[in-house]
């Protein structure tokens, strides 16, 4: 398996000079393949593939962008450009056959700003603790330049790595180190499961059969959104379409590196107390295409897409792969208006038979009725539902789901 570690790059003038100017060459480079790929498309109605983008751009048409970069790094970047056309083709047989609802979009060209750079892990060195990056042959006879440097982390070891990426974000530069990572499975029990419910406030909800349960907050997150929302629509007010300034960049840097860390901090939680449990799976409740879907009013729109729970779930998929857990992710259809503790039948979106009425309901928001009269946090309740629809598929007995663990759910801030 791979790991990713990023590292904020603190350039001087000339490097961040240097950088730029990559970053723009990536740019044109992708242009010119997309360029080549779309006229091919429309005009024998076929896309290239990666083998064909090298030798066209590079070999045959001498391209100088492709010649500002090492031979390795140019084939990266036309190589990502002829996956993204082979996706498309990919969306377009999944309408045919049915499995795509949402026509793609042929992809286009980059309009403005910096693009991604990738190097192989062949062609960078490593010498005295820093990493040489090799430029093109077009870039020394331009501006006597070969390469240049960064230093090397030193929590990794540099045999690992297969490639590096020079990430440019919102003003900043970032090195990216994709580096291969052996997995480290740990004894847990597959009959113990953690099933999890996500949500705005209670961004997620967590209740296992082992009679445990606690609520990832997400308070504080939802108050950052707020935060960054407000101060960004103080700054385009009364500007034109397209504005953007500096410190709007460093506002939506900030943000998203706020983000990033409450990604990292809930995943961490979520998979230390299944280990710390000896739960070996866990089952994650998500409605595909819910977000492009989601009509809540538009101020809980706003709350409910910003916050990146499609990357906290990619997230904890990665450490259960890590650690050696199985994932299960389920669609949560009726699991908040259905009662766990009264086993109602939970059916699936748009098959709910005419007839389906819940035991229990809602009767305050975050509490839940159940048939005779219990009172259990509602969210608790979603989360056992959640893992009732694959228990029987599963074999899973969710008999350990304890009254306490319904009622009084331990709630965990991210940040303290």
């Amino acid at each position: 398996m791979y790991g990713c570690q990023q590292n904020l790059i603190n350039p001087d003038k000339e490097l961040k000079a240097l950088l730029e100017f990559i970053c723009e060459e990536s740019k044109k480079l992708t242009n010119s393949g997309v360029y080549y790929a779309r006229q091919l498309f429309f005009k024998a109605g076929r896309v290239p593939n990666r083998a064909e983008l090298h030798k066209v751009i590079g070999t045959e048409n001498k391209n100088l962008h492709y010649q500002a970069f090492y031979s390795d790094t140019a084939q990266q970047i036309l190589t990502g450009v002829a996956e993204s056309f082979k996706s498309y083709i990919g969306l377009l047989r999944g309408i045919a056959k049915g499995t795509v609802n949402q026509r793609p979009r042929l992809p286009g060209y980059r309009k403005g700003g910096l693009a991604l750079v990738t190097f192989t892990g062949r062609s960078v060195k490593c010498s005295g603790g820093m990493l040489r990056f090799p430029l093109g042959s077009k870039v020394k006879a331009w501006f006597g330049i070969d390469s240049f440097q960064l230093p090397m982390p030193s929590n990794i070891e540099h045999e690992a790595i297969k490639e590096y990426r020079i990430l440019p974000r919102n003003g900043c530069f970032y090195l990216e180190l994709v580096y291969q990572k052996e997995a480290e499975p740990v004894a847990l029990d597959p009959n113990k499961v953690l099933s999890i419910d996500h949500g705005i406030d209670n961004w997620l909800t967590c209740v296992s059969n082992v009679g445990t349960s606690f609520i990832v907050d997400g308070r504080h997150l939802k108050s950052l959104n707020q935060g960054y929302n407000k101060r960004v629509a103080l700054l385009m007010d009364r500007m034109p379409n397209g504005f953007w300034s500096s410190r709007l960049a460093r506002l939506t840097e900030r943000r998203n590196r706020q983000m990033r860390d409450a990604v990292n901090k809930a995943a961490r939680l979520v998979i230390n107390h299944a280990m710390e449990k000896g739960i070996g799976r866990i089952i994650f409740g998500w409605n595909q295409g819910q977000k492009n879907e989601a009509n809540m009013g538009k101020v809980t729109n706003q709350k409910f897409v910003q916050i990146p729970t499609g990357r906290l779930k990619e997230r904890i998929k990665q450490l259960c792969e890590q650690y050696g857990l199985e994932f299960i992710e389920t669609e949560e259809s009726y699991t908040s208006k259905a009662s766990s503790v009264d086993a109602d039948f939970l059916p699936k979106y748009g098959e709910k038979p005419m007839q389906w009425k819940a035991s229990g309901k809602r009767v305050h928001r975050g509490l839940y009725r159940t048939a005779n009269g219990l009172l259990i946090n509602a969210d608790c309740n979603g989360a056992v539902n959640i893992a009732r629809k694959v228990a029987v598929t599963l074999g899973i007995d969710l008999a350990g789901a304890s009254r306490g663990a319904l009622t009084t759910p331990l709630r965990v801030p991210l940040w303290t």
